[in-house]
């Protein structure tokens, strides 16, 4: 091995290790562009299959034109470390062609030298790598940071997202940046997944979903088996009685379900059944049977999924599933036992994980940024050198000062 193939004194030792790599697998330093693995023709196929695609939108929305803004690029890769997608403007992106940094080209370090994308890939972990730290000398005007993206069923890795640019992409905001959009693209790959169903009922061939977590309204999608699925949106008060409902599989009946809508100052009978009857309007007869009254056929929920895998203690799965309280702005009595069960074993099953990461979804959340306790527990996990330490102290300091 030549001096030039060894890592430089002082170099991090996750860099250094990924310099080895490269070295080893025959990576020349001197090269000037990394290795296009994909062919254009190929390309659009490849897109279409991987799961990464039905997120792309989402991501590009969230973080292409913020790194737009900033003369950098996005780019998107499988785990394997081909580049999808690379999205940037067209001045800069003619700047990253000049090191082969365009969709079909692959960034695994053993193809292209030590970069960030292939860095997550390599170890699973976030990444920055800095001008000279990238193993060929052509990269070294670029700096870089990537985030690994996972299946949230099965936590295989689907890919890796990646911001290229220059100096000042290498700041602790980036990476907060891109854990932030890959969380979101893992949470809409969740919901978009065939979530724990609820007890088998009548109904054979029907399927209803229902999400309410974060939601007023409920928005439902029910699917006849047709190939013809509708969505509709609920009124709060549909959105309350049908949560009722999905929570409770072998019905209810009147005075159920009046107890867990109504306050004891509202009107109950009457007003029920003309709730219902137009709920059956909507839904259709054959998803919501009387006496007592229940969902028929197969019913799915974000809430029940969220909550099934709490149980199975799986607290990553559960935060990525959890979009906020269930119907936030709902008083009926059952409604907010729902909201109140769900949110309070997610918010204990966090403050014991120790994982600061999943504690930081919570503390960015409306529904968490004046949690005390979880802010608390977030400043204990992540350790007295975090470059978020300044951001926790202040956030307490804030509620000490709100409190008193």
């Amino acid at each position: 091995m030549t001096t030039e193939l060894l890592p430089m004194p002082g170099m991090r030792s996750e860099v250094a290790d990924s310099w080895r790599r490269s070295a080893a697998a025959g990576v020349a330093p001197d090269r000037v562009e990394a290795p296009v693995t994909v062919v254009e023709s190929d390309l659009a196929a490849l897109r279409e299959a991987h799961p990464l695609s039905r997120v792309f939108p989402l991501l590009d929305d969230v973080l292409g034109q913020a790194v737009r803004e900033c003369d950098a690029v996005m780019a998107i890769g499988d785990a394997d470390g081909q580049l999808l997608w690379v999205c940037g403007s067209s001045a800069v992106l003619r700047e990253a062609e000049k090191i082969g940094f365009v969709a079909g080209s692959n960034w695994d370090e053993r193809l292209a030298g030590t970069n960030a994308p292939g860095l997550a890939l390599a170890t699973g972990q976030p990444s920055t790598i800095t001008r000279a730290e990238h193993f060929r000398s052509s990269v070294r005007r670029w700096s870089c940071a990537a985030m690994p993206i996972h299946d949230p069923s099965t936590t295989q890795l689907l890919g890796v997202l990646d911001v290229t640019g220059g100096d000042q992409v290498a700041v602790p905001q980036t990476l907060a940046m891109l854990r932030t959009a890959a969380r979101l693209a893992e949470a809409e790959l969740a919901r978009e997944r065939v979530l724990p169903t609820l007890p088998e009922r009548t109904g054979a061939g029907l399927r209803m979903h229902i999400e309410a977590l974060g939601r007023s309204d409920a928005l439902v999608t029910v699917d006849d088996g047709r190939g013809r699925p509708k969505t509709v949106r609920l009124s709060p008060r549909h959105s309350e009685i049908l949560v009722l409902l999905a929570s409770a599989p072998a019905g209810l009946t009147g005075d159920e379900l009046s107890i867990l809508l109504y306050d004891q100052d509202e009107p109950a009978s009457s007003t029920l059944r003309a709730e219902l009857n137009r709920l059956r309007s909507l839904l259709g007869d054959q998803l919501l049977a009387s006496r007592p009254y229940r969902l028929t056929g197969s019913v799915t929920a974000d809430w029940v999924a969220a909550d099934a895998q709490l149980a199975a203690g799986d607290v990553r799965g559960a935060v990525r599933c959890y979009r906020g309280p269930v119907l936030p702005r709902s008083t009926a009595p059952g409604v907010e036992r729902i909201r109140g069960d769900l949110a309070a074993g997610l918010r204990q099953a966090l403050v014991h994980s120790g994982q600061a990461d999943l504690m930081a979804a919570w503390t960015r959340s409306a529904w968490g940024r004046d949690d005390y306790e979880m802010w608390d527990a977030q400043r204990r996990a992540i350790g007295t050198s975090s470059p978020l330490l300044p951001l926790i102290d202040g956030q307490l300091a804030r509620l000490d000062a709100e409190l008193a």
